[in-house]
């Protein structure tokens, strides 16, 4: 069985990007017969233990992500060339390596100017979105065959970057099951992590480095739905970047006391999604939104942007919680009285949706990504 090189900056169970590396990677891993290298920052120490995985690791200087890219991306050509000339496969996220094999594109940079509050942090972003576009107009143009997660990511790279379609393979994300299932007692949760069990919880879960998540539009809402006096939902914020103390700033002065709570990073999403009623992610850009599919997977109703990749898996009983115009905080107001209005309704439909996604696997995902790239 051939090698395989995967190059990306982590491999771990946890975010949108990482965990799909990490679940096709352990799925490599667990199949006899083949070496498996990986090139990266960081790899769960699971994943590195497996018989045939190699790691080649890449510092990450003072933990700055921008620092650690052009050194990931100097050690996977090289180790790339020599897998390649093996008769091995390489796979890379976007524009990490340009191997000339496989590209997986989680992310459409051509697709979605990013925006940032702050002269600095906007000059900073505006600047590593350009490097970004670049670099993965290079990769995709010269792959010989791209894996999109959604419909949506098959339409961008087509349109935004002008890879020929029959290079274009789509294949949907899996889920692991058993750490994301249908939730038995929301209350019983609450009370784990020292909840009130009667208040309802919305949950965002999302990066605060710049506006693409649409945090900005999710605070002038949830400003909105607190003036109602019958409004009872708490909101929970998790997430970390460069925004993060600004919006904690703003909540202290302005922000509606005692109904919002910012948790920073956290790594137990699928504790805190038990414990949910809903949750809330109208992204101004999302390839897919794995966030969202765990949530569904979780029985948790989820508020989301039409135009998400995700949003192509959401059956017509939940057609009513997509916002069509993300930068409305109006539209998400309503879309939020909407869903505390038929809460029960929308809980059952997710538990519908959820069981019909947990029937496909990481598994599943990766059998197809591996064979649409050895065939």
């Amino acid at each position: 069985m051939s090698a395989w090189l995967l190059a990306s900056g982590d491999f771990v169970p946890v975010g949108g990007m990482d965990t799909a590396n990490h679940a096709f990677a352990s799925y490599l891993a667990r199949r006899n017969g083949a070496d498996v290298h990986l090139v990266a920052h960081r790899v769960a120490p699971e994943l590195a233990s497996h018989r045939g995985v190699h790691v080649h690791h890449v510092p990450r200087p003072l933990g700055v992500h921008s620092f650690g890219e052009p050194l990931l991306t100097t050690v996977a050509t090289r180790r790339s060339r020599e897998v390649l000339r093996s008769g091995g496969h390489v796979m890379a996220n976007g524009g990490n390596v340009n191997a000339g094999d496989v590209t997986w594109t989680h992310y459409v940079h051509a697709a979605y100017t990013p925006s940032a509050a702050g002269v600095l942090n906007a000059t900073l972003v505006a600047a590593r979105h350009r490097k970004y576009v670049a670099a993965e107009r290079r990769a995709l143009t010269q792959a010989r065959l791209v894996i999109c997660n959604s419909d949506r990511t098959v339409h961008d790279v087509i349109n935004h970057i002008g890879v020929d379609r029959a290079r274009v393979r789509r294949i949907y994300y899996g889920i692991d099951a058993v750490r994301f299932h249908d939730r038995t007692d929301p209350r019983a949760a609450k009370s784990r992590l020292g909840y009130d069990p009667q208040i309802p919880i919305v949950l965002f879960v999302g990066a605060l480095g710049d506006r693409r998540k649409g945090f900005d539009v999710v605070f002038e809402a949830w400003q909105s739905v607190c003036r109602r006096p019958d409004w009872d939902a708490h909101l929970l914020v998790v997430g970390s970047g460069a925004e993060l103390r600004n919006w904690r700033i703003r909540a202290s002065t302005i922000g509606p006391s005692g109904r919002l709570t910012f948790l920073g990073y956290r790594t137990d999403v699928a504790e805190l999604m038990q414990a949910a009623d809903l949750l809330v992610h109208p992204a101004r850009y999302e390839a897919y939104g794995l966030a969202v599919h765990e949530a569904l997977c979780s029985g948790l109703p989820a508020i989301v942007s039409a135009g998400a990749g995700i949003a192509e898996r959401m059956p017509e009983t939940l057609s009513s919680l997509l916002v069509h115009d993300v930068d409305s905080p109006d539209e998400l107001a309503t879309r939020l009285s909407c869903w505390r209005e038929g809460a029960a309704e929308f809980r059952e439909a997710a538990r519908a949706a959820g069981a019909m996604l947990r029937m496909r696997s990481w598994d599943d995902m990766s059998r197809e990504i591996a064979g649409a790239a050895e065939s």
